[in-house]
C-alpha cells in the first residue's frame, strides 16, 4: 500500500497526484491520510475535552477533495480514506509503518524560501524506514528521466533498486549519477592528482553499483554520469530535466530526523522535482 498525507495545501494535491499514479504503475492500493492536530486546541484544557466539529468536519473535506482529485486523475486506482487525531509527522510516522511507500507535499517556497521545506517533509523522510517522496506544488512538464545519487558506499543500494524499479515502471531511461571533489589537503598543497586514473576510478564506482541491476532490469537504459563537483550540485542540475530523483540516506542514530544526510538534505531543499529518499 502507498499512503499519502493530505492537508489541503497545493503541495499535497501534487503529492495526491503523484501517488496515484504510483500506484497504478505498481498495481497497489492508495490509502489517504489527514491527521486532525488537536494539540493546539488541547493547551491547558482537560484531557476529555471534546472537540469542535468544525476541526472534524474540515478533516474530512479536506480528505474528500483529495479522494475525488486521485480518482479523477487515476479512475483505477484503489483508494480510501483515513482521518486521524494527532500531529501530522506522528501519524504519518506511524502510518508508514506497513507502507511501500510514503508521499508528501513540501511546504517549501520558491526563491531562498525554497530552502525551507516543511518539517513534516523533513521529519519523515530521516525517520519512516520506507521510502519517502517529497512532492512540490508546481507544475512541471514530464522530462522521462529518472535520476539517482551514487556513491561508493553500500548505503545507496537500496536506493539504487528503488530507481531501478521506477525507471522499470515509467519506461524512463535512468541517470546514474556520482559526483566527487578532490580531497584538499590544507598542509600539503604540493599535492598533485592523476585526473585520468581518478577519472577511471570514480567510472569503476558507478559501474560496480549498476553491474547487478543490470541483469536484473535488462529493460532500462543506464546513463551513466561521473562529475567532479560537488553531489548536491551535481543532482540538482541533472533534476531539471528529470521526473524523479531518487537518493539515499547516510543519517545515522537515533535522531534520524537531525542526522538525515547532508546530500538528502540539501535535494530535498532545493530539487524542483519530486525527491525520493530511500533509507539502508
Amino acid at each position: 500500500m502507498i499512503i499519502v498525507g493530505v492537508d489541503g495545501s497545493v503541495a499535497s494535491r501534487a503529492a495526491v497526484e503523484w501517488a496515484a499514479g504510483d500506484a497504478v504503475r505498481r498495481g497497489v492500493p492508495l490509502r489517504i491520510v489527514h491527521a486532525t492536530d488537536t494539540s493546539w486546541y488541547l493547551v491547558g484544557r482537560r484531557p476529555e475535552a471534546v472537540l469542535p466539529d468544525t476541526l472534524l468536519r474540515e478533516g474530512r473535506r479536506v480528505l474528500r477533495e483529495a479522494e475525488a482529485l486521485g480518482r479523477e486523475r487515476q479512475p483505477s486506482v484503489e483508494v480510501t480514506t483515513l482521518q486521524v487525531e494527532g500531529t501530522p509527522a506522528g501519524v504519518l510516522r506511524e502510518q508508514a509503518k506497513d507502507a511501500l511507500e510514503l508521499v508528501v507535499g513540501s511546504r517549501g517556497l520558491g526563491g531562498f524560501a525554497g530552502a525551507l521545506l516543511g518539517s513534516v517533509s523533513i521529519h519523515v523522510a530521516g525517520y519512516v524506514r520506507c521510502p519517502v517522496v517529497v512532492v512540490r506544488g508546481e507544475h512541471r512538464s514530464a522530462h522521462g528521466e529518472v535520476v539517482v545519487g551514487v556513491d561508493d558506499s553500500l548505503e545507496c543500494e537500496p536506493a539504487l533498486a528503488y530507481a531501478f524499479e521506477q525507471a522499470k515502471l515509467r519506461g524512463a531511461p535512468l541517470r546514474v549519477v556520482h559526483a566527487w571533489q578532490l580531497p584538499v589537503h590544507a598542509f600539503a598543497p604540493e599535492a598533485t592528482y592523476d585526473m585520468d586514473e581518478v577519472r577511471t576510478a570514480q567510472h569503476q564506482v558507478v559501474r560496480d553499483r549498476v553491474k547487478t541491476l543490470n541483469h536484473d532490469y535488462p529493460q532500462v537504459t543506464v546513463v551513466e554520469d561521473v562529475q567532479c563537483a560537488h553531489p548536491v550540485d551535481a543532482l540538482i542540475t541533472a533534476a531539471e530535466q528529470a521526473d524523479l530523483l531518487v537518493v539515499g540516506s547516510h543519517g545515522r542514530g537515533a535522531l534520524r530526523s537531525a542526522l538525515l544526510g547532508s546530500v538528502s538534505r540539501g535535494v530535498l531543499h532545493h530539487a524542483r522535482c519530486p525527491v525520493a529518499v530511500v533509507r539502508a
